[in-house]
């Protein structure tokens, strides 16, 4: 019988800082300020509709975005030499060694009213541009910090696919397209599924990008002003959290089934 020991430090992790703190969420989103029952948090929430359906938008483009230049990208980095890998490895992760902060001011640097890339406009006889304060100036921010998390995945799972399948499939007389579509990115779909994952969680719930470079409210800015505003109120930022986690899972299945069937029938 295998012994359970080293299983205790996970167990305590998880209690400790995924348990509990979930169980307070769902506490006080169904408590008022007395600590009574209430479904009146879910009342309050109901005013903000329309910052959900922003939030999911912006987050929907940015993890589509980060698919389509992140799956070519990590596509050709397979096909180059080790060393090379490794390089194009590191400077992916490069920007991730600086402050999350500071990134997104370097960001502000660039596309504010007098910033370097309007200038660079004014230069070349062009008019000055309002770049930032916009929703396409957060989704590239979004793109921009969230990148690595859609190639690194993705580019684990193609490296991993051996050649003698494509071999076999160039046998049977598969073109490259074929080979791509029944071979190589079915067997990438995992890949496919982390990357979005890990793009459309934090993009969906960040609060600094958009308080820094957009012109609206976010879900994570409103959850961060019930939590830490001038009247913090705990019942009504819980559910805030809590029916944006349910809407996260939930598109995270839809999106895994539907990928489960892709890749079925593209198998066939």
């Amino acid at each position: 019988m295998k012994s359970t020991k080293p299983l205790y430090p996970y167990i305590v992790w998880m209690v400790l800082f995924t348990i509990i703190p979930l169980g307070l969420v769902v506490y006080y989103s169904f408590t008022d300020r007395d600590g009574n029952f209430t479904f009146n948090n879910f009342l309050n929430i109901t005013k903000l509709t329309e910052v959900y359906a922003d939030s999911l938008r912006m987050a929907f483009f940015a993890t589509l975005i980060c698919l389509l230049v992140a799956y070519p990208f990590a596509y050709i980095m397979t096909k180059t030499k080790v060393n090379t890998q490794r390089m194009m490895n590191m400077l992916i992760m490069l920007p991730m060694w600086m402050n999350f902060l500071l990134r997104i001011y370097s960001w502000i640097t660039l596309l504010e009213n007098n910033g370097i890339i309007n200038n660079i406009l004014v230069a070349l006889g062009f008019e000055r541009q309002t770049l930032i304060n916009t929703d396409g100036a957060v989704i590239t921010v979004m793109i921009y910090n969230y990148l690595p998390f859609m190639i690194i995945p993705i580019y684990n799972v193609l490296s991993k696919i051996e050649n003698s399948l494509i071999e076999a499939g160039q046998d049977l007389g598969c073109n490259t397209f074929e080979i791509f579509r029944r071979i190589i990115f079915p067997l990438s779909i995992p890949g496919v599924i982390t990357g979005i994952t890990m793009v459309f969680v934090p993009a969906a719930s960040t609060f600094v990008i958009s308080q820094r470079l957009g012109r609206g409210m976010m879900i994570g800015d409103a959850i961060e002003q019930y939590y830490v505003g001038n009247s913090p109120d705990l019942g009504t930022g819980s559910m805030l959290s809590l029916v944006l986690m349910v809407v996260i899972i939930i598109s995270m299945a839809v999106v895994n089934h539907l990928d489960k069937d892709e890749a079925g029938s593209m198998l066939i």
